[in-house]
C-alpha cells in the first residue's frame, strides 16, 4: 500500500483528483481524473517493490485500459523512490518485450523485469 499512497500523493501534487480503493478483492488501485465534471476517470494499477527486482504480474491480468505504475521504494538514494509508468495497451501490444519471448507459456511466476521498464522511468 505504500506505493499506492505515494503515487496518489504525487498525483494530488500535480492537481489530479484521486480516489484510493481499499480491500482485498479490488480490481484497480486508484481512480484518477483531472477534476473536470466531464472527465472520465483513469484506472491506475500500482505494483510496488521494496528493492529492485522483477514485478510479478500475469500477462492475462494486464488491462488495456489501465495505466500501470511500477514503484521501487528503496533505491540508491534512501529518500527517493523510482516510478515507471506505462499503459496497459503498450504492455499488451509488446508482450514479448515486457514478459520475455515465452510470455505465452505457462509460468508459475511471470513478471516484468526492471531492465524492460528503465525506458519508462518517471514518464
Amino acid at each position: 500500500m505504500a506505493g499506492e499512497f505515494l503515487v496518489a500523493g504525487k498525483l494530488f501534487k500535480k492537481r489530479y483528483q484521486v480516489s484510493i480503493t481499499l480491500g482485498n478483492a479490488k480490481s484497480v488501485d486508484l481512480y484518477v481524473s483531472k477534476g473536470e465534471a466531464d472527465s472520465k476517470p483513469i484506472c491506475v494499477q500500482v505494483k510496488t517493490l521494496r528493492r529492485p527486482n522483477c514485478f510479478l504480474i500475469k500477462p492475462e491480468d494486464i488491462n488495456k485500459a489501465y495505466v500501470y505504475v511500477f514503484v521501487i521504494l528503496e533505491t540508491k538514494s534512501p529518500d527517493i523512490e523510482e516510478y515507471f509508468i506505462v499503459t496497459g495497451e503498450e504492455i499488451i501490444n509488446n508482450m514479448p518485450k515486457f514478459f520475455g519471448k515465452n510470455f505465452d507459456k505457462p509460468n508459475k511466476m511471470p513478471g516484468i523485469t526492471l531492465g524492460t521498464l528503465r525506458a519508462y522511468l518517471g514518464k
